[in-house]
C-alpha cells in the first residue's frame, strides 16, 4: 500500500513539474511567491518579523495559494486529458490513487513553503543578524511549521473532493477560488475597519492566551483535515469514475 502511494505520488511530481516546464509554465508565479513572502516581508518589517503573531497568519496563505494552484488538476485534468480511465484501469487500489494525489499535492504546497521560510530566515539574518543567528522563537516555528502542513492539507482536502466532481480543470479552479475567499475574508476585510475598531479588535486579540487558542485551532483544524479525508473516501468510486468519463 505504501510503496503504491509513493508511486502515485511520484506520478503526480513528475507531471506537475513537467506542466510547470519554462517561465511560462508558473516558475515565474513561484518565483514572486518566494520573493515577496521570503524577502520583501521579512526586510520591510526587520528581526521583530521573526516573533510577530502577524508572521503566522501571512505564512498560513501560502500553502494554502500553493496547493489550490495545482490541486484542481487532480482528477477533473485527468478527465480532460482522457487519462483517467487508464488511471482507474491500472493495479493501483483506490486508497493508493487518492491518498497519493493528496500526498503529492500537500507536499508540493508544505515544501515550497518550508523552503519560503528558509529564504526568509537567511534574509533576516543577512539583513539584521549582526553577526548573531536570528531564529523563531520555538512556539511560533512550531505553529508556522505545524500549520501550514494542516492547511496544505485542507487545501488538498478541498481540492479534491472539487476535483472529483467537476468536469473541468476551469470549473473546479473557480469554485476552489470562491472557497479561498470565503476563508480568508476576515483578513481582507481587516484593513478596511474604521481606526476604532481595529483598535478594539486588537485589544481583544492581545489578551487572548495564544497558546491555548493556538493548541485549540490546530486541532480543530486537524478535525476538519480529517473529516474531509473521510469524505473524499467516500465520494471516490471507480466505477462511477469510469463512467462520468466523456
Amino acid at each position: 500500500m505504501i510503496t503504491d502511494i509513493l508511486t502515485m505520488m511520484w506520478k503526480e511530481a513528475r507531471e506537475l513539474f513537467a506542466q510547470r516546464t519554462g517561465l511560462r509554465g508558473g516558475w515565474i508565479g513561484l518565483l514572486v511567491l518566494i520573493a515577496v513572502f521570503g524577502v520583501l516581508m521579512p526586510l520591510q518589517s526587520g528581526a521583530e518579523w521573526l516573533s510577530a503573531p502577524t508572521t503566522i497568519l501571512l505564512w498560513a496563505w501560502v500553502p494554502f495559494i500553493l496547493v489550490n494552484s495545482v490541486v484542481a488538476d487532480s482528477f477533473a485534468g485527468e478527465r480532460e486529458r482522457h487519462t483517467l480511465e487508464t488511471l482507474l484501469a491500472s493495479r493501483l487500489s483506490d486508497r493508493a490513487i487518492l491518498f497519493g494525489k493528496i500526498g503529492a499535492a500537500i507536499v508540493y504546497g508544505w515544501g515550497i513553503t518550508l523552503i519560503g521560510l528558509l529564504v526568509a530566515l537567511v534574509t533576516i539574518n543577512i539583513a539584521h543578524g549582526e553577526g548573531e543567528l536570528l531564529l523563531f522563537p520555538l512556539q511560533i516555528g512550531v505553529t508556522i511549521v505545524s500549520l501550514s502542513f494542516l492547511i496544505a492539507w485542507l487545501a488538498a482536502g478541498l481540492g479534491i473532493l472539487v476535483s472529483l466532481r467537476a468536469a473541468s480543470v476551469r470549473q473546479a479552479q473557480q469554485t476552489l477560488s470562491l472557497a479561498f475567499l470565503f476563508l480568508f475574508i476576515p483578513l481582507f476585510l481587516l484593513p478596511l475597519l474604521p481606526d476604532s475598531l481595529r483598535d478594539e479588535v486588537s485589544r481583544l486579540v492581545s489578551g487572548l492566551d495564544f497558546q491555548v487558542l493556538g493548541i485549540a485551532f490546530i486541532a480543530s483544524l486537524l478535525t476538519v483535515d480529517l473529516v474531509l479525508l473521510a469524505a473524499a473516501m467516500k465520494l471516490f468510486n471507480r466505477a462511477r469514475l469510469i463512467l462520468s468519463q466523456p
